[in-house]
Formats: C-alpha cells, sequence, structure tokens
C-alpha cells in the first residue's frame, strides 16, 4: 500500500518525503495494525457477535457425540433446596437411553412445535429420588436450528403458553427391570420444556409416581411448585421432582458447552 502522492506514470517527478510524511505514514500504518490485530483477535476468539454466537452453536451441536454421558447426566445429582419448602433432593440416575431420532420421544403436538428446529438428536436418561418414591426422565433435543430459529421458537414457547398444555408433553423413558418400567403416557404426572437460546437445544423433563399409578390431570411443573397449589403432583412434589432435574442437568450442559468453547490463553 503506497501513502502519500502516487509516483505519476510517463514523468519522473516524484514528490518529496519530509520526515512529517514520513511519521505520518508510520502512525496510519501503526493504526491500522491495531485495528487489524484487534479485528483478527476476536475472529479467533469468536468474540465477533453474530460469527461468534454460530461457533459456539456448532461446537454445542456436537456435544451428544463428543462429551462422556456422565457429564451430562451424572449418576447422582444433588437437589439442594429442590424439594418442596426447599427441601434437598438427590437423584440417582437408573437407566440411559441410547442416543437416538425424535420419534414417538414427544406428543405429537409437541413434536410438530419443535419441528422448525429439526432433530440432530435426542439423549434421555431417568432418574430415581432418595426414596424410590417417583421417577423422572430428562432429556436433552440437539436441534439442528441457528441461534435466530432457536429464539423464535423461544418466543413461541413463551408467547402461545406451549409448555404449559397437557396435549403437548414429553414421553418417558421406561427402562425394563428398574422402578421406572411402568413409567408410560398415562403415568406423567408434571413436566417441564427449555427452549433455549444460547444453545442448539431443547430441555425438558417429565415425573411420576414409580409404583405406575395413572395421573387424569397431569400438571406442568411451573404451576405444581407454586405454593398454595392442592393439586395431586403438587403436594407430592413432582412438579419439583421434575423442575429440579431439569435446571441441573441444564445448567450442566451450559457449563460443559462454555468448557468446550473456551480458548487457550
Amino acid at each position: 500500500m503506497s501513502f502519500g502522492e502516487p509516483e505519476r506514470f510517463g514523468e519522473r517527478w516524484r514528490p518529496r518525503v519530509g520526515a512529517r510524511t514520513v511519521a505520518a505514514a508510520a502512525c496510519v500504518v501503526l493504526g491500522l495494525g491495531l485495528i487489524g490485530g484487534a479485528a483478527t483477535g476476536s475472529w479467533l476468539t469468536g468474540d465477533n457477535g453474530a460469527d461468534g454466537a454460530q461457533n459456539a452453536f456448532g461446537t454445542a451441536r456436537a456435544l451428544w457425540h463428543s462429551v462422556p454421558v456422565d457429564d451430562l447426566f451424572p449418576p447422582t445429582v444433588q437437589g439442594t433446596g429442590a424439594g418442596p419448602g426447599g427441601a434437598d433432593r438427590t437423584w440417582t440416575r437408573i437407566a440411559v437411553a441410547r442416543d437416538s431420532g425424535c420419534a414417538h420421544a414427544f406428543d405429537p403436538l409437541l413434536h410438530e412445535a419443535l419441528a422448525p428446529v429439526g432433530c440432530q438428536r435426542l439423549l434421555r436418561a431417568t432418574y430415581t429420588d432418595a426414596t424410590q418414591t417417583y421417577v423422572t426422565t430428562v432429556g436433552l433435543l440437539f436441534t439442528k436450528a441457528d441461534p435466530a430459529a432457536m429464539s423464535a421458537l423461544a418466543a413461541r414457547f413463551r408467547d402461545e403458553h406451549l409448555d404449559s398444555r397437557a396435549d403437548l408433553m414429553p414421553r418417558p423413558y421406561a427402562a425394563a427391570g428398574t422402578v421406572a418400567a411402568g413409567f408410560g403416557d398415562r403415568q406423567r404426572a408434571s413436566w417441564t420444556v427449555s427452549v433455549l437460546t444460547d444453545a442448539p437445544v431443547v430441555a425438558y423433563a417429565v415425573s411420576g409416581w414409580a409404583d405406575g399409578r395413572t395421573v387424569d390431570t397431569p400438571q406442568p411443573a411451573a404451576d405444581a411448585v407454586r405454593s398454595g397449589t392442592t393439586t395431586a403432583p403438587a403436594q407430592a412434589g413432582l412438579g419439583n421432582e421434575a423442575q429440579g432435574l431439569a435446571d441441573r442437568v441444564e445448567r450442566r450442559l451450559r457449563k460443559t458447552v462454555g468448557t468446550a468453547t473456551e480458548k487457550p490463553s
């Protein structure tokens, strides 16, 4: 790149380059170097807005096959203050489903509502409480969506209250030979669905009694955990089971994504 007046073609005349011109040129070069360096550093660290978000999404999307199952669904989950009235909970993992597609994992209308973000892979695990009274399936749906699509879906769930409709529920994972063997659709008592906007993931949990009793009126966890609610799922703390486990698995996912996207200093 040239600075100052360029050489004139066809002539032998050249401009005089004094000390001030040289100094000014050096400042311009230095300034451009600093700007370029800052831009390059931002690009390398993924801090340049939309591109950074896309990079983080790409990293998160690959976690389903690159992270050990225990990192996403630990064998034991501590739920300090997660029970009714702030009681502590401890959940033990009793089954992990093979990673799969999303067919038959959700009620039909929920499957339809989630269709715009696509299904990359579905991970699920089922837990029981310390007394083996309750069972809860928690799931992580890794989508094919970009940040804009995830934000749009989250806005739709929020504005249309899709996460509180009993005809849009995730289905449990019932594992033979465990206390969750009888945990089917009719045993669902409470549930929660969370559409993340900082990762291409939909996190959810659904809970029920371990004795296989049916539930005529399931209740969304957000309603069941409210003080003074007298429904059977609320009084049994099944809303707390679903909400507590979903929250903690979601936190672990975010922590794992953060670790995976860190760059060495």
